[in-house]
């Protein structure tokens, strides 16, 4: 460790020391720094350092403390600085909880009105974990010295709600009655935010809320009437019942969470299903909600996580669970059942939602009542409802569709979508469900944030899609969708290529190959080119070409080709191996895709009896399947051009060439067969192609390979007629290269 990082927790130990003697429940504070001169500039520089970069939030506390009592006034500027900054949190916060400390140790802080300001700027700018401990920190001022400032932030409308909020958990720590007095009005503030907030922070501190307005008063008129010593005596009489419960609460939840770490014990070690089934079953039912919750998280785990069935026993267990007492319960099986659309949930699913308070639970029942009658409604669905739950689930959609909330409208499209996709309405119901939809999205258009208009446009493509109404559907959102392609939104664009898909795939592509070959949305771009591949033709080649070049498209715009390229003749494929080749070409395919085109050209032009193109398409099959080492293929379309090649001396180059792969792949057997067949018409012809291709190999061989073996298929080779220039030529081989091993030791004549 470094001389400068071990100076401060020297400096920090030492102060440990010193205060030793402090009780446990009273925060340990330093002493008074003695240093002068030059050293007391180092040692500001060394705190400093620690408070902005220690490596724990009790060193950078520390750090903190010893400034916040150094007589150095440079010392309580950087404090202020390190309040006033946004980049390091945890600094802040380190002299906020400093701050803390001096306060419940009782040490007095010279000046401290210089915080003030710094402390109710986080208030006013901050999010409330980092205000939180600013807001504590304000304890160390007497009411007086920031009702006014702090009052301000709270009740002017035109502060941030976050301020706001903020500043009202201040005011709850405030031991004095005039900010009692002032959440008290805060109560019929217009911001329901504020007026929730202040109502929970006055519950907290036992303090009546009043139902009306005359209540109020009178709780005011109380408050008003008690002194400063008698209001400050309830004050701590509360606090302390308030200190008893928080630590009652801490115990209970710490067996709490003994019982249930107790409950996944058991349950994990149970060995099947059947035991499983029975012990949720029994927990499901239990009479505290935190185990019911805890059983309905390890059902969810089943549904998810295996692939076997719930027990049948669970089902009606969790249906009933939708009415429970506890809220949570009810959020979490809502939830569930939103899964689970093969439960006969939809009854009970419609029952609660009309007597649902809570606006969370009721839009999550919403949402499995969808699903419940979707799944209910299916062709092959065992589950039989009545036509009028799925009418009243309809109309419970229709009012979600139309809310003011986003996710609300969100969800409301998305029963509506289900609903619609199975038959069983009349056609004034199709128009109105479809229409609603319709409406919905023009209310939309003005909105910055287009996610809501995205949304609902998803829902009328999947209507498009899936709908036994889809005409009628297309018929509605057709001119939806073409105005949508123009919305800066990406989600909106990318919903309507969907539903211009679904409607016309030709047309659509049309439109889009226009405009949108590089739409700044990478899904439209990635739809476009799949679209291409599905109904394109040889005019879309061109610009997917130009994205095989293009990272995060070249594999998509090359599956889009080859589909392409699959339904096209003969002629175009030919003249884009031919652009592949050339090298002004931008599109450069790897040996891999060339045989792909190759390979579909090929038999197109086998189909079409175009055989100049097949001569071509197989000598470039023969060409890259030797430059990949497939030698085995590429000696495949040899012989097959040798096949049909019209000169004898075409023929004897293709031989020649065979040849040539032969040896370098290397298969003996096949070249002693090819020089037999060649030894039955007549003698060896030292100056012939095939000659030469022998002499190559046997004078530079591939890296190795072992000539040995060629020769010595070579030398077995028995001709049924005399052929001296063949022996010679086979002894002079033999003479030059026999003693060979390898291709790395030739053995030369007139060595």
């Amino acid at each position: 460790m470094s001389t400068s990082r071990l100076y401060p927790v020297i400096l920090l130990l030492v102060i440990g020391c010193q205060q030793a003697g402090v009780g446990a429940d009273k925060p340990a504070l330093p002493v008074k720094e003695t240093i002068t001169g030059a050293e007391f500039g180092k040692q500001l520089k060394i705190n400093r350092d620690t408070l902005l970069k220690g490596t724990s939030e009790q060193i950078r506390i520390d750090a903190a403390t010893v400034m916040l009592f150094s007589e150095n006034p440079l010392a309580r500027k950087i404090l202020l600085t390190v309040l006033k900054q946004t980049e390091n949190n945890d600094a802040r916060t380190a002299v906020c909880k400093a701050l803390n400390q001096a306060r419940a140790a009782k040490e007095p802080i010279k000046q401290s009105s210089d915080f003030i300001q710094p402390l109710l700027g986080i208030l006013a700018t901050e999010d409330f974990d980092t205000a939180k401990p600013a807001a504590e920190a304000t304890l160390i001022f007497e009411y007086r010295q920031i009702a006014k400032p702090l009052e301000k932030i709270v009740t002017e409308a035109s502060q941030p709600t976050k301020a706001r909020l903020n500043a009202i958990y201040a005011l709850k720590l405030q031991p004095d009655k005039r900010a009692i007095l002032k959440l008290i009005k805060l109560l019929d503030d217009p911001d329901k935010q504020i007026a929730a907030a202040s109502e929970k922070a006055l519950r907290s501190l036992g303090m009546p809320v009043g139902k009306d307005a005359k209540t109020r008063r009178q709780i005011t008129n109380e408050l008003n009437r008690k002194g400063r010593d008698e209001f400050l005596r309830d004050w701590q009489i509360h606090q302390r019942q308030e200190d008893r419960i928080h630590r009652m609460e801490k115990e209970l939840d710490l067996w709490r969470k003994l019982y249930l770490a107790s409950l996944d014990q058991i349950y994990t070690l149970l060995d099947n299903d059947t035991a499983k089934g029975e012990f949720l079953a029994k927990h499901l039912s239990s009479s505290e909600a935190i185990v019911r919750l805890w059983a309905l998280e390890r059902v969810s785990q089943w549904r998810l996580g295996t692939e076997s069935k719930l027990p049948a026993e669970i089902g009606p267990i969790l249906v009933n669970l939708v009415s429970d007492e506890n809220r949570d319960v009810r959020l979490n099986t809502a939830k569930l059942l939103s899964l689970m659309g093969e439960l006969n949930s939809a009854e009970k699913l419609l029952e609660q939602l009309k007597v649902e308070q809570n606006d969370q639970v009721q839009m999550e029942l919403f949402v499995a009542l969808g699903g419940a009658c979707y799944y209910a409604f299916l062709p092959n669905s065992k589950i039989k409802i009545s036509p009028e739950i799925r009418k009243q689930t309809l109309e419970h959609a229709a009012e979600y569709l139309s809310s003011q909330e986003p996710k609300k409208a969100q969800k409301g499209a998305e029963v509506i979508k289900k609903l619609l996709e199975q038959n069983g309405l009349t056609p004034d119901e199709v128009d109105r469900y479809l229409g609603l939809l319709a409406e919905r999205y023009k209310q939309q258009k003005n909105e910055t944030d287009g996610t809501l208009r995205g949304e609902l446009l998803n829902a009328m493509a999947g209507l498009c899609a899936q709908s036994v109404y889809k005409d009628e559907a297309k018929k509605l959102f057709k001119p939806l969708f073409e105005k949508a392609l123009r919305d800066k939104t990406n989600l909106v664009r990318e919903a309507a290529v969907d539903g211009l898909v679904h409607i016309d795939k030709a047309r659509t592509l049309k439109i889009l190959r226009k405009d949108f070959v590089n739409d700044s949305s990478i899904i439209v771009r990635k739809k476009l080119i799949e679209l291409a591949g599905e109904v394109g033709g040889r005019k879309d080649l061109v610009w997917l070409s130009e994205k095989t070049v293009v990272t995060a498209e070249s594999e998509p715009a090359w599956q889009a080709m080859l589909k392409i390229f699959k339904r096209s003749g003969a002629g175009v494929l030919n003249e884009w191996i031919n652009k592949f080749d050339s090298e002004s070409s931008k599109a450069k395919i790897s040996d891999e895709q060339k045989i792909s085109v190759l390979e579909i050209a090929e038999r197109k032009a086998i189909g079409e009896n175009k055989l100049k193109i097949l001569k071509d398409i197989r000598e470039k099959l023969a060409e890259v399947y030797i430059k990949n080492g497939e030698f085995e293929r590429a000696a495949e379309y040899l012989g097959l051009l040798r096949e049909t090649a019209e000169t004898p001396e075409e023929k004897e180059t293709l031989l020649a060439d065979l040849l040539d792969v032969y040896l370098k792949w290397p298969n003996a057997e096949a070249v002693s067969q090819l020089i037999d067949n060649c030894l039955l018409q007549k003698d060896w012809e030292p100056d012939s192609v095939i000659a030469r291709s022998i002499e190559n190999y046997l004078s530079q061989p591939p890296d190795g390979a072992d000539i040995k073996v060629i020769l010595d298929a070579m030398a077995k080779i028995k001709t049924a007629e005399a052929r001296p220039i063949w022996q010679g030529q086979l002894k002079q081989w033999a003479d030059r290269f026999g003693q060979a091993k390898n291709s790395n030791n030739p053995k030369k004549t007139g060595d």
